[in-house]
């Protein structure tokens, strides 16, 4: 039995929020995932908010501190009911911290019709289905040792970047659950999926996540998920990054923005 990404999406309703536990199968070394964070605030958010069909359109995320394995409270509040937008303040804590402050804007992603306009940056890139020589992250694998989530999730990146006329690096990778189905809450967690784009200029090591965004433009078809990852600036503290994650259906699921902090040398 693989790790299910669901299993960690469990919320037990509480006074004022949820309860949740956040295990060693979600970490990057030894600290808990930012993507599955931000997607668990997502789901408290939905379940606080309880509208038929609202989905967590829009999450901004401030990281603040990063949590060990183990429980996590949730506390919720709402702020806006409206006809077609609401918003939810999310602070996911652990003990007396506060980790992670989220506000989340639910409404109707926009899946039911074409877009007037879409310059997907993916599906030139990328084939729906990984190739043959895209191996997975596991034993062997030079990223096992660090991503933990591949216990729970069949990733596989492409190990030489992409560099485009502008000179910036894209990561390629191709991602879904070992078991289960794709949805909303892993589609957004996989808006934070790649390793980071500092790795480009020979900067590796732990890169916190310091504020993201996610937007969610559509539910996702379910099969692999197609996840490039770019930048615009990379400076000496500070770099950018996006995700853009696509589904089998070659439609725009999850776009992502963080600001992190560059490893030292």
């Amino acid at each position: 039995m693989y790790p299910r990404f669901d299993d960690a999406m469990v919320l037990q309703s509480t006074d004022g929020g949820f309860d949740a536990n956040l295990n060693e199968h979600w970490t990057i070394g030894p600290k808990v995932h930012g993507g599955v964070m931000l997607a668990l605030c997502a789901k408290a958010a939905r379940e606080a908010y309880s509208h038929e069909g609202f989905e967590p359109v829009a999450v901004s995320a401030d990281f603040l501190s990063a949590p060990d394995p183990g429980p996590v409270r949730l506390v919720t509040t709402v702020q806006k009911r409206g006809r077609r937008i609401g918003l939810v303040d999310v602070a996911l804590s652990q003990g007396e911290r506060i980790c992670v402050r989220a506000v989340v804007t639910l409404g109707d992603p926009e899946h039911h019709v074409q877009p007037l306009l879409s310059a997907n940056p993916v599906t030139a890139l990328m084939s729906v289905e990984p190739p043959a020589h895209i191996e997975p992250i596991g034993p062997g694998h030079p990223a096992a040792a660090i991503n933990n989530l591949a216990r729970g999730c069949d990733i596989r990146p492409e190990l030489t970047e992409t560099v485009t006329e502008s000179g910036a690096p894209v990561f390629k990778i191709w991602v879904r659950p070992k078991e289960g189905s794709v949805d909303v809450l892993f589609a957004l967690m996989c808006g934070d999926i790649s390793v980071p784009v500092c790795y480009a200029v020979d900067r590796r090591g732990w890169a916190p996540t310091v504020q993201m965004t996610a937007y969610l433009r559509g539910l996702p078809a379910d099969g692999w998920l197609r996840v490039a990852c770019t930048t615009t600036q990379i400076g000496q503290d500070w770099f950018d990054e996006d995700h853009t994650v696509v589904d089998s259906e070659g439609r725009i699921i999850v776009q992502t923005r963080q600001l992190a902090l560059v490893p030292a040398q």
